[in-house]
Order: structure tokens, then sequence, then C-alpha cells
């Protein structure tokens, strides 16, 4: 009896999901929409996501490229913005009820820190997203190269002429 007991452990272990499993290909490229597009990361953290931003009004964004916090904190900056700096709140509901940080609306006012408001606000699933692209394609991949540029933008562009190949 124990055998099956420990045989029927060991069966629905392996049914569950791995937090070390690689993200699905359709969740990396919206992810990459979601940064291109609806969240428009690359307005402040660039393109490459290296901190070169696209727009000279935006503030300057972290370099992704060598960022070290780990999935996890990345979703929680993601979904709760960075008080005290330029970085927003994806997370429409992120100071009302102590999800951020334990923290309220009424506490970031107590510290005098505002959130500047995010392009779009966006689900759990898509900030999930966001993190699977920049873990897929841009934490720790080193500087932007020639073959990463074309993937990005899908062809040969002529930005993609001054990474080395």
């Amino acid at each position: 009896m124990s055998l099956l007991i420990v045989g029927a452990v060991g069966i629905i272990g392996s049914l569950t999901p791995s937090a070390q499993t690689a993200p699905a290909p359709e969740d990396v490229a919206a992810g990459m929409r979601i940064y291109r597009q609806k969240a428009d990361c690359q307005a402040c953290h660039g393109w490459a996501a290296d901190g070169r931003k696209m727009d000279s009004q935006m503030p300057d964004g972290a370099n992704l490229r060598a960022t070290k916090l780990n999935r996890d904190k990345l979703i929680m900056a993601i979904k709760c913005g960075i008080p005290g700096k330029s970085m927003p709140a994806f997370d429409r509901l992120a100071y009302s009820d102590g999800r951020c940080y334990g923290m309220k609306q009424a506490d970031l006012q107590k510290l005098g820190s505002t959130m500047p408001d995010p392009a779009a606000t966006l689900q759990p699933r898509e900030i999930e997203q966001v993190a699977d692209f920049l873990f897929a394609k841009v934490v720790g991949k080193g500087p932007m190269n020639h073959a990463a540029c074309v993937e990005y933008f899908g062809s040969d562009v002529e930005t993609c002429k001054e990474f080395p190949n």
C-alpha cells in the first residue's frame, strides 16, 4: 500500500508545473508586443531594453539587460512600480489595498511619493508575459547584437547595422 501512495505522489508531483519551465513561445511573443506597444516600456527602457530611451521626454529607465532582479521581483516592479522613481505601477489597483509593498495610496502620500501614470494598465497575465519576454530575450543576454536586433524588428532594419554580428 505504501508503494501505491509513493507512486501516486510521484505522478502528481510530475504533473505540477515547474517554476523552471520555459515560457511558451506565444507568451514570449505576447510579452514583446506588450513591451513595445501596450505598455510602451521602450519609451523609457529603450527598444533594446538597455536603458537607451526612445523618447527624450520620458524618464531614464533601467538597463534591463543588466538587471539583477529575479522573476518575482521583476513582476513586482512592473505590477507596483517603484515609489520615488519614475517607474509606474501597471496594476490599476496597485495601491488600493496594500498588495504593493504593503502600502496604500495614503502611505505614498505620507512619503511625498507620487507614481507616474502608465501608458496602459496590464492584467496579471500580461505582466507575467512581459516578464516571460524579458527573461527569454533580454535579462542576462548581454548587450544587443545584430541577430537579436533582426529578431526584434523582424527584418534587418537600418538600426541593426550598428550592432556586431
